[in-house]
């Protein structure tokens, strides 16, 4: 899978090899101060190629296939639905496991209510410029395994 990212302000959303969007990345760009100033800084420390260590990957986390305005169903496809969501989140639980992940979040998602995603952080493996190019291969392992699992 070839991923790729594009800076969007003051975040980079990640486009998988069909070019649609698979999730985002917020870096953490360290204490800003003054807090007037962080939109300068910002932009100040990304011309630069400042280099971070972490930051927080947002993606989906399950669509459900129930909430919504048109549905009209049985109760045994509700029970499928609720079933295979059950297995989804097996294999969530099993990779926040396996990266050692121990803070998450979950929120429905901005462009689909049926949907929940999740937010977790990512610690990189050395001290990372922010140019996408750099960013991508510290990102590339987790993403790879989420592909991997069928999670993204």
């Amino acid at each position: 899978m070839l991923w790729k990212l594009e800076l969007d302000e003051e975040y980079f959303r990640i486009y998988d090899s069909k070019k649609m969007i698979a999730g985002y990345f917020d870096p953490d760009y360290g204490d800003i101060y003054p807090k007037e100033n962080s939109e300068q800084i910002i932009s100040s420390m990304l011309k630069n190629h400042d280099k971070i260590s972490r930051g927080m990957i947002m993606v989906p986390l399950v669509k459900f296939g129930l909430f919504d305005r048109d549905l009209d169903t049985s109760l045994s496809d509700v029970h499928e639905n609720i079933a295979r969501v059950n297995v989804h989140l097996e294999k969530w639980n099993n990779v926040l496991s396996e990266i050692n992940c121990k803070f998450h979040s979950v929120h429905i998602s901005h462009t689909d209510q049926d949907m929940l995603t999740i937010t977790f952080p990512i610690l990189f493996s050395k001290p990372t410029p922010l140019q996408k190019e750099e960013l991508i291969k510290e990102l590339f392992p987790t993403l790879d395994l989420l592909q991997k699992r069928d999670l993204l």
